[in-house]
């Protein structure tokens, strides 16, 4: 059986699509996938949503998988499952762990190697063809696991965290659409240009910082950078009501600081909460919204 990670982002969403950093961190939940090769036409079964989809259809999911079995190698038909233990459209990845996860059963089906990065390259055609420009950091971490610094056309590299990161992670209910955020910053980007790209550098900046500070388990350093990361995606209208809500409310708990992951506009947000997280939950809970805990930099593998 394959296995991907689900992830949050620690820092740097949308300026990672722009040549920026990003930390991202994998948890210990995603995707599995296994694979046998069959007669006749590839098949890919979404077990999570009962769908069944036959590589040869004119649709966005069997045009994702044709990519996927394109990109592997190999021309055996196989028939694929996929399970899923994370919300889609909800920031936490799920398209990426099921595309790594795809990979890397076609793979072993077909008896071809594959390394982390070619997984994630592989997972990189399913990602194109429903995100449009993906930055490569959902697949990087879904890929590799652990906490990692990544940058647009370069490698991933490891964040070693100098302790557990005790966070909360809450999903509003509003779904959200990567493709369609990241096409709402770009329009920005090209009327605004200087603004939108001081931005971004502070994105970095505050990214790098982040990644140092997680490394010496400096987490009330590292809560508050996630607040001004916030901040600024905020000012770029990646937030929502609902997310400025729960992340209020993290904060009132007794969270060091909280903000959306992922591409905003719904979807998740994550609170960074040592010894609190349980009352973060509660909190979310009483107003109707339902989240987990993570503990990251403790083994998932």
């Amino acid at each position: 059986m394959a296995r991907a990670f689900a992830k949050v982002i620690l820092f740097g969403e949308h300026a990672v699509v722009h040549g920026r950093h990003a930390i991202a961190a994998a948890l210990d939940r995603g995707a599995t996938a296994e694979a046998r090769v069959v007669e006749g036409v590839s098949r890919l079964a979404m077990q999570p949503w009962g769908r069944v989809t036959l590589a040869d259809e004119d649709d966005d999911v069997a045009r994702a998988f044709s990519s996927v079995l394109e990109a592997v190698g190999g021309a055996a038909p196989v028939d694929v499952a996929v399970d899923v233990v994370v919300p889609g459209g909800a920031g936490l990845g799920c398209s990426a762990a099921i595309a790594v996860a795809i990979a890397r059963a076609v793979a072993d089906a077909r008896g071809i190697s594959l390394t982390d990065d070619g997984a994630a390259a592989c997972a990189n055609a399913w990602e194109r063809v429903f995100h449009g420009n993906p930055s490569g950091v959902d697949v990087a971490v879904a890929a590799h696991g652990g906490v990692i610094k990544f940058q647009r056309g370069g490698e991933a590299r490891p964040v070693v965290p100098g302790g557990v990161m005790e966070l909360a992670v809450v999903y509003t209910g509003e779904p959200s659409s990567t493709k369609t955020m990241v096409e709402s910053v770009a329009r920005q980007l090209a009327r605004r240009p200087q603004v939108v790209e001081r931005t971004f550098d502070g994105i970095d900046t505050l990214a790098l910082k982040g990644a140092r500070a997680i490394e010496a388990g400096r987490w009330y350093e590292v809560g508050q950078l996630m607040d001004l990361n916030h901040a600024l995606l905020s000012s770029l209208l990646v937030s929502t009501e609902k997310l400025e809500e729960v992340c209020r409310l993290a904060r009132e708990a007794g969270a060091m600081g909280a903000k959306l992951t992922g591409g905003g506009g719904g979807g998740c947000a994550i609170a960074l909460a040592p010894g609190k997280t349980e009352a973060v939950l509660a909190a979310w809970r009483a107003a109707g919204y339902e989240g987990f805990a993570a503990h990251i930099g403790s083994p998932i593998r």
